[in-house]
């Protein structure tokens, strides 16, 4: 019988400390708990400036089941792990954070679920080593991407878990030139199941997570899986106008009987400082669709590769 194949595939940012480790902690976990099975170890590096391409390299070198994709650039937090799972060729993929937030001896959980007939397999963090008030926020965020989804978005859900084969080549043939995993996983359907994990501190360096790259996240699953947004300005601009109207009748009104005449300035400032602020925000919310829409639209690529290592020619796989 044909052993199946395992990868696990690992996207790097200024990872240096952390990548020999890393790589030792899965092929550990192979060697013990999951020694029937074959395994490749795929990073992909988003142009880091530190040793992480050198480690990267020398771990290669050495083992010919570690396998590496160097993008000429960065290319983003979505793009470059997307398109890493999309390049591996095991039967199922893992994607697996390289600062060990992810728990390595989730694995064969993983595995042991995937052998259960699961195509995916979400890893959920119930519980979480960060900062509260973080963890706080991100609750806060679930819960309002989910009530206000399309689809039943999963709870602090970052992406960590087990995909089938046969998930990995619809995500292949996908067309999102920035795609959303998170999303993705719970919109398609696939049969699915959920576990619990604590998410681990950090092990070493510095996250590369900051309020914008947050910010990108929030943005494009508000864009992507939501109309709450933009109906909720289209509404509120009804109101507004109705509101508004209101109220100058009643101006009107007084300004006969001769009561606005020295809180006529006043009024007109407010006025414009509230709808001015309206408009604002207004602006604002649709620009983020625009862009989202400006994005799909673009056709750039995922990534461009500066080289792979380790990789057979045929196992070069395109997306549209």
């Amino acid at each position: 019988m044909e052993r199946k194949k395992i990868s696990v595939m690992i996207p790097t940012y200024f990872e240096e400390e952390n990548v020999v480790p890393i790589a030792e902690a899965v092929i550990n976990q192979f060697q013990t708990k999951l020694a029937n099975y074959d395994y490749e170890i795929v990073f992909i590096d988003n142009c880091s400036q530190d040793k992480t391409r050198e480690k990267i390299e020398q771990l290669c070198k050495d083992n010919k089941n570690i396998k590496a994709i160097f993008n000429v650039r960065n290319f983003g937090q979505f793009n470059s792990p997307y398109y890493g799972i999309c390049q591996t060729t095991g039967d199922c993929t893992i994607p697996l954070c390289a600062d060990f937030q992810d728990p390595v001896e989730m694995i064969p959980v993983l595995v042991n679920y995937w052998e259960q007939g699961y195509k995916i397999v979400c890893a959920v963090k119930k519980t979480s080593k960060e900062n509260k008030i973080v963890r706080l926020a991100r609750s806060i965020y679930y819960k309002l991407i989910k009530k206000m989804s399309d689809v039943d978005q999963i709870e602090h859900f970052t992406g960590f878990g087990l995909y089938d084969k046969s998930f990995v080549d619809v995500l292949r043939n996908l067309d999102e030139p920035v795609p959303f995993i998170r999303g993705i996983v719970a919109e398609l359907g696939f049969k699915k199941i959920e576990i619990p994990y604590e998410q681990q501190k950090r092990r070493a360096g510095k996250s590369s997570n900051n309020f914008s790259r947050l910010y990108d996240a929030a943005m494009l699953s508000f864009t992507s899986y939501t109309k709450t947004p933009i109906r909720f300005i289209t509404f509120f601009g009804i109101f507004s106008f109705f509101l508004a109207l209101a109220g100058f009748i009643a101006c009107g009104v007084l300004d006969a009987f001769g009561f606005m005449e020295s809180l006529r300035f006043i009024y007109v400032i407010e006025a414009v400082m509230l709808f001015s602020g309206i408009n604002l925000a207004a602006v604002g919310v649709i620009g983020e669709y625009v862009l989202s829409i400006k994005n799909k639209v673009t056709k750039r690529p995922l990534v461009i590769e500066e080289r792979r290592i380790n990789f057979e020619k045929q196992e070069k796989n395109h997306l549209n």
